[in-house]
């Protein structure tokens, strides 16, 4: 429960009296917020030894966070660290240590969260594009993370644009201007209607992508289906017997009964190299642990023949909301789906808005995969054919 004006005292005391004898350290715990506040002022006041952790991990409110004690050390006070040199690695690490622990990281971490350089209003972003060290402490590439400009209704044009130079968008500055205004309306009216892009910056760049006259959609679905079956629908014993059908154990492996099963229509390229402009339209079918399971499994088998890419594509998060709790079972919904890709370890994430809740899975389903292809897809748009 110190706080830092008595850490500082305290330190300097015992440093003053031992310094000459031993290495002084400090190990702080975070029950008053303060221990990465009160580690610095140690250090400010001769410490040679801090202790902490890496995201902080520890007993009751955890203890000082390494993630920000280091990067504060180095940038901020000029302190000579064995790690400075690898200081740009401390994102990756902190993501590492999340994900080994199954942990949503901090989004709002300083230095190594996601939201930590991002950037959503306007004036900002214009003062960015000026000078990066207007809004922003360090630079970000310092500890291995980037800026992000974050599109919302609060946004103006200027983030939209920097979004389209980081697209790299071929297009002259009268063009580029015009489609930002139309691009920055339709995200208005959009938000209006629930939708959230603050966290979704994949289904930005694809409204952008889509505004262009070239852009070359990797594939489109015509129709799907989905499923969901059930043995026994009693409601104190159903979640008794699917629990024990999960033990069920056959040859030593656990088994899982498949409740639902999707099937998925789409038109695709017929060459997997992309050099040809024919064009093949492919049903396949595919069983889940439920119904949006189901349907990123079809929609992945039948998009895999003509894109091989796509087998590095993992789903990480999926996180519903519901918009209108008054219009109870016709609410609504939000689906913000988060996706991977093992290969590169690129994250990204998409969003969809309906009243049906398997259609707006499917729709940020569909758009997560489109954005894994991005990159990869030339030469030919699918259009309505007849």
């Amino acid at each position: 429960g110190s706080m830092p004006w008595e850490v500082d005292e305290i330190t300097k005391e015992t440093v003053e009296k031992f310094g000459n004898l031993a290495t002084i350290g400090i190990h702080c715990h975070n029950d008053c917020g303060l221990a990465v506040a009160n580690s610095l002022t140690a250090a400010k006041a001769g410490v040679g030894l801090i202790q902490g952790t890496i995201n902080g991990i520890g007993e009751r409110t955890g203890n000082a966070d390494l993630c920000s004690i280091v990067p504060s050390l180095a940038l901020h006070i000029s302190s000579k660290m064995t790690c400075n040199d690898n200081l740009d690695e401390i994102t990756s690490l902190s993501r590492y240590l999340d994900e080994t622990l199954n942990r949503t990281p901090d989004r709002g971490a300083p230095f190594v969260g996601n939201s930590a350089f991002a950037h959503k209003g306007g004036l900002h972003v214009a003062a960015l594009e000026r000078s990066p060290d207007s809004y922003q402490h360090v630079d970000p590439s310092k500890v291995g993370n980037k800026l992000r400009v974050l599109i919302s209704e609060l946004s103006g044009r200027q983030n939209i644009l920097g979004k389209m130079k980081k697209l790299d968008m071929d297009i002259d500055e009268k063009t580029s201007a015009e489609r930002s205004l139309v691009i920055l309306e339709r995200v208005k009216h959009l938000e209006s209607m629930g939708y959230t892009f603050e966290g979704a910056d994949a289904s930005v760049e694809l409204m952008i992508l889509h505004s262009t006259q070239h852009y070359c959609l990797p594939f489109r679905v015509l129709d799907y289906t989905a499923q969901v079956y059930d043995t026994d629908v009693d409601s104190a014993s159903r979640v008794m017997s699917k629990m024990e059908n999960d033990k069920t154990t056959n040859g030593g492996t656990v088994t899982k009964t498949n409740l639902a099963r999707a099937t998925v229509n789409v038109r695709v390229l017929d060459d997997p190299n992309h050099e040809e402009d024919e064009f093949l339209d492919r049903l396949e079918v595919a069983e889940g642990n439920g119904p949006v399971d189901a349907l990123a499994n079809a929609l992945k088998k039948a998009l895999v023949p003509s894109h091989p890419e796509l087998e590095n594509l993992q789903l990480i998060d999926y996180k519903v909301r519901i918009l209108d709790p008054a219009a109870a079972t016709a609410a609504a919904t939000r689906v913000m789906i988060e996706f991977k890709d093992i290969k590169t370890d690129r994250q990204w994430t998409t969003v969809s808005v309906d009243r049906n809740i398997i259609s707006a899975s499917l729709n940020a389903l569909v758009d997560g995969f489109e954005y894994a292809l991005k990159d990869v897809v030339a030469g030919c748009v699918i259009e309505d054919f007849e």
